[in-house]
């Protein structure tokens, strides 16, 4: 791919080196609140055909790119887009999100999973990564993304997204034996799709554990936090040098236990003030985050005031700007252009650590 000259701004700031300005992007940057978007989804009505087609996923990743240029390109994908891999028959619905035809509930089914073979079960994901490598040089970073193994998990057992997570709370809590063995087989699936989008051209990876705010922080440190860092050190012993960043939803009550999962940037929701986040996390971990998605309804003067306010308490060190969460459907998209404007005229001289 040839040595790049100059390393893209999010990239230095997730490694840690001072930037003249936090680095910015969106999660769920790509997606519905583009018309460019949802004129392609009309084009390709399944999920999985927009995000495993390359040529339809490389285009659905860059349209963000190329409408507000932000710091971060993200692959375009979902977090159970390996499960087949492992022999979990997975379809994704219409704005329902991921459905287990045969949800997981025996000590068989877990013995059925075979290990993740990336390049077999995978290809696409390879040819999308490099072509936005090669596509945005090293004017923005490309970033990888993987589920964790308890958010998995909860898909894989329950059979679909849930508000009460009752099913895997009834294993987790009468059977655990079973749902550690599962935990241990995705984790170490993965730490092979981390490596593997690394070795694709992902600069940096990030984690979702969606569901683990879900868990109490004893649970948290029972069945969501061992198999995290099971995954990172994986990672980290092969790329130690890649970024990682891990996202919870819903995760005030577990912050401090995030900073101990081996991820070097831990994305924070706007439930927490992000001067109280950084205060817990301490001065060695880095952060994301942290707008209320909802601020981008506001009027330009209010989405601003929030930008500076951020900004502030996270400090001039160790920030990447996003939202706490993904950008809402309704989204005006001129505001937010609006967001990725005001974050790039930002100076951090004179912000004080």
């Amino acid at each position: 791919m040839g040595v790049s000259l100059t390393t893209p701004h999010l990239l230095r700031a997730a490694r840690g080196e001072v930037v003249d300005r936090p680095p910015v992007w969106m999660m769920r940057q790509a997606g519905r609140y583009m018309k460019a978007y949802r004129d392609l989804r009309d084009k390709y009505p399944s999920f999985r055909d927009r995000s495993e087609i390359p040529d339809v996923a490389i285009e659905v990743s860059l349209q963000p790119w190329k409408a507000f240029q932000p710091d971060g390109v993200i692959l375009f994908s979902d977090i159970v887009t390996p499960l087949p891999g492992l022999g979990i028959d997975m379809d994704i619905a219409e704005g329902k999100g991921p459905i287990i035809h045969s949800p997981l509930r025996t000590q068989e089914q877990i013995d059925s999973l075979h290990p993740l073979e990336p390049e077999a079960a995978l290809p696409f994901i390879k040819t999308i990564l490099q072509a936005l490598r090669s596509e945005v040089g090293d004017k923005s970073t490309v970033l990888g993304f993987v589920g964790a193994p308890w958010t998995l998990a909860a898909y894989a057992v329950e059979g679909k997204g849930s508000k009460t997570y009752s099913i895997i709370k009834n294993m987790a809590f009468s059977d655990p034996t079973i749902l550690h063995q599962l935990l241990a087989k995705l984790a170490d699936a993965i730490a092979i799709y981390a490596r593997y989008q690394i070795d694709s051209g992902a600069q940096v990876v990030q984690m979702f554990d969606s569901w683990a705010g879900q868990l109490s922080p004893q649970d948290y440190d029972t069945f969501a936090l061992p198999y995290q860092q099971r995954v990172f050190q994986q990672v980290k012993q092969t790329h130690p040098d890649t970024p990682l960043i891990l996202l919870v939803s819903g995760s005030a009550g577990v912050l401090e236990r995030m900073g101990q999962s081996g991820a070097d940037i831990v994305s924070v929701d706007w439930a927490v003030d992000m001067a109280d986040a950084r205060a817990r996390l301490g001065k060695q971990v880095k952060v994301q985050g942290n707008l209320d998605p909802g601020v981008l309804f506001g009027s330009k003067q209010f989405i601003r005031d929030r930008i500076l306010d951020t900004v502030r308490k996270a400090g001039n060190w160790g920030h990447i700007l996003n939202l706490g969460h993904g950008v809402l459907p309704e989204t005006p998209e001129e505001n937010v252009a609006f967001f990725f404007e005001t974050a790039k005229e930002l100076n951090l001289v004179g912000v004080k650590s």
